[in-house]
Order: C-alpha cells, then sequence, then structure tokens
C-alpha cells in the first residue's frame, strides 16, 4: 500500500504534536492532503473509475470541514497549516 504505518507515523510527528497524535486537526488534514494528492494521481489515469472519484470528494469534503473548523477556533493554526506548501492546500 502507498501509505504504511511507518509513513503515517513521520506524518503525525511532522504535522502533529508526536508520532502518536493522531486526533490533532493539522494532522488529520495532513493525511486527508496526502491521500487526496494519491487519489488525483490515479484518475489521472483511471478517469472512469467512479468509485475512487467519490472517495475523493468525501476526503475533500472532510478535509474542509476540518480547515473550516481551524478557521473557527484558531485562526493562527489555520494560517500555520495553509502556510506549508507541501500540502497542496490554497485558499
Amino acid at each position: 500500500m502507498y501509505l504504511d504505518s511507518e509513513k503515517k507515523k513521520e506524518i503525525f510527528g511532522t504535522y502533529g504534536a508526536s508520532n502518536t497524535d493522531t486526533g490533532s486537526a493539522e494532522a488529520q488534514i495532513a493525511l486527508f492532503s496526502i491521500r487526496i494528492s494519491h487519489l488525483t494521481e490515479h484518475l489521472k489515469s483511471n478517469h472512469k473509475d467512479y468509485n475512487t472519484a467519490r472517495a475523493l470528494k468525501k476526503l475533500v469534503g472532510k478535509r474542509r470541514r476540518l480547515l473550516d473548523y481551524l478557521i473557527h477556533t484558531d485562526i493562527n493554526r489555520y494560517r500555520a497549516i495553509i502556510a506549508k506548501k507541501e500540502l497542496g492546500i490554497r485558499k
């Protein structure tokens, strides 16, 4: 699989508070962003894969809701996660 447990720990360590911080909004947004980029690449070559397209739309919606949550609770955390260019989130 493209995203094994070691890769996830690395993502959570980079964007969360620690390697086991799976619940913070920043860590979840980072994980969703990586999954979104992977599914986008898959759909470029498999454009008729409607199940993956639906899953991609659901992930984008989840990420959007988490970003909206961060805007309303702590604007500085939102700005920090948006400023990370490697996630590919732009407003």
